[in-house]
């Protein structure tokens, strides 16, 4: 971490077995993922119900580059369970960080816009003009609505692009309004 981890305890006393897992698991986030900016746990006792023990809630402030990160975890009556709970999250908050980074997160495509150019009703395909002028294939399984036998020339259809060994081929072909 650039800045030191700050540890504020709030209606409470201090606690060095606290402290001591409170760092460790900071520790352990920093290997993990070794751009660790800043890292602030602010641990509070709250007043709980009669009947019920001790409240404590715990927070996470985490500062990578471009992002911050606030892990929160409310009323838990063991301070080490909200602790653990609390680092969990912040790993797996992290962890998908790490994956936009890498460019891992599935990107979901922007459907294209066309018309049916052509049908072939009993061979079961056809073909879609887009709306640069290409012409992509299609079969009748690729059909998600309202059906193969509903469609006709001039019908406009939202349609994914796909690339297959034959070139470009429209995919999840569905007729609706541009």
């Amino acid at each position: 971490m650039q800045i030191p981890l700050q540890i504020t305890f709030r209606h409470m006393d201090r606690s060095d077995a606290l402290e001591a897992a409170i760092r460790e698991k900071a520790q352990k986030l920093d290997e993990f993922y070794p751009r660790i900016m800043s890292c602030r746990v602010v641990v509070e006792e709250v007043a709980g119900h009669k009947r019920q023990g001790k409240l404590y809630d715990l927070r996470i402030d985490l500062k990578v580059p471009g992002h911050e990160f606030a892990i929160n975890r409310d009323h838990n009556e063991d301070i080490f369970v909200a602790l653990r709970d609390a680092f969990d999250a912040a790993k797996r908050r992290l962890e998908e960080e790490a994956r936009v980074q890498r460019g891992d997160v599935k990107v979901h495509e922007t459907p294209q816009h066309g018309r049916i150019a052509r049908l072939d009703l009993e061979r079961g395909f056809g073909f879609i003009e887009a709306a640069d002028g290409t012409e992509l294939y299609f079969s009748r399984e690729n059909v998600a609505s309202p059906g193969f036998d509903l469609l006709g020339p001039g019908v406009e259809v939202r349609f994914l692009v796909e690339h297959g060994g034959e070139g470009p081929q429209a995919k999840r072909v569905s007729a609706g309004k541009r």
